[in-house]
């Protein structure tokens, strides 16, 4: 194994990705490795009359990228050449009309559970390890788990399709090369820097910590005491999500301006903070850095992807599929990319757990409806 080939291995391996985005000689070594696919490297040595001595992927990896290594500009070249082809080929054969049609079919995101991202941990401590009767188990079929995993399976269905129209959207245009297979933690490269997408919404945890530091009250305990001042009943043993949508409901529902006022107070304060982050974003994204789940941590370069329907938070979701407000917004961001300064997208970020300061690359797009 070569020298610089085993550095930028390594750098990969420890899911340290920044250095790529500065050396020119590490850039080329993820993008060979993109192509490093049975029948795409064979296609594109084929197409730069370059002969590999070696059979196996791992071993002709290497070997390209020594050879592609001994004049890392021209090689970039031809690598984006290429990639640019097989990337023509990927947008033609998607259906992008027919899927955003289907994914208007789907007309509620509910999960069905309390679970988060595993279906088998919620089954397993839900139903299998909590109910020791077997015909009890057997009657949750007709009613609970099957709810649960349609659900799951439906929202899982909504977030892949959605996701491949709006990756679709960035390999559109024309500063984005993407990667021809799967690489860990980069999606594309915009001018050259590699970055990971990722889809979110305005996090409802970080509304939270600014309203706290607005002085402003607890959303849900602020209803709750305004409802009580209002002779407006609601059920405390529901849960806080529940408490929350019958309390707003029943203000709209009587109507009166004591209680739209209350909504409109908390809709507006809320917007304040969204528009505030739009103007400063760095701290939203230090933050998502910072409270990402420990089972998908990651230090790579992050461009976020926050929908924001302004309206009703929560109906967020359905801004994946809303091609007329994602285009322009990420076209718009792509074409002035170029402006950007790589020192400006610099963040660094701690984790609880480890040691060390983290240093990464990081960029926001809102999608604000």
């Amino acid at each position: 194994m070569s020298n610089t080939f085993k550095t930028w291995k390594k750098q990969h391996d420890s899911e340290d990705l920044q250095p790529f985005s500065y050396d020119r000689e590490g850039l080329l070594w993820l993008k060979v490795k993109s192509i490093v696919r049975k029948g795409i490297i064979s296609e594109f040595v084929a197409s730069t009359n370059i002969t590999l001595s070696e059979t196996s992927l791992t071993k002709q990896f290497e070997e390209l990228f020594n050879l592609l290594s001994k004049d890392v500009e021209k090689s970039h070249k031809l690598l984006d050449h290429y990639i640019l082809k097989k990337n023509i080929e990927l947008l033609e054969n998607l259906d992008l009309e027919k899927l955003v049609s289907e994914l208007y079919k789907l007309k509620v995101f509910e999960w069905g559970g309390d679970y988060q991202n595993s279906l088998d941990k919620y089954l397993v401590s839900h139903y299998v390890k909590a109910i020791s009767s077997y015909d009890l188990l057997l009657s949750k079929f007709d009613t609970e788990i099957s709810r649960a995993v349609q659900g799951y399976v439906l929202n899982s269905w909504y977030n892949h399709w959605s996701s491949i129209l709006i990756e679709h959207l960035f390999k559109s245009h024309s500063s984005v090369l993407p990667t021809v297979g799967q690489i860990k933690s980069v999606d594309f490269f915009i001018n050259d820097v590699p970055f990971d997408l990722k889809v979110t919404y305005f996090p409802t945890e970080y509304l939270k910590q600014k309203r706290k530091e607005k002085g402003l009250p607890v959303e849900l305990t602020y209803l709750k005491s305004r409802a009580r001042e209002f002779g407006i009943q609601f059920n405390s043993a529901n849960s806080p999500s529940d408490i929350y949508y019958e309390i707003v409901e029943k203000f709209k529902d009587r109507g009166d301006s004591k209680c739209l006022n209350v909504i409109k107070e908390i809709k507006e304060s809320n917007l304040s903070i969204v528009n505030d982050t739009i103007q400063s974003p760095k701290m939203l994204a230090k933050w998502l850095y910072e409270n990402q789940g420990e089972m998908r941590f990651g230090s790579e370069n992050r461009l976020f992807l926050v929908l924001i329907d302004t309206d009703d938070f929560a109906n967020s979701w359905k801004l994946k599929r809303n091609i007329d407000l994602l285009r322009p917004s990420i076209n718009s961001f792509l074409d002035d990319f170029t402006s950007k300064k790589i020192e400006d997208l610099k963040i660094e970020f701690t984790y609880p757990g480890r040691p060390q300061i983290f240093h990464t690359l990081a960029d926001i797009i809102f999608i604000k409806k």
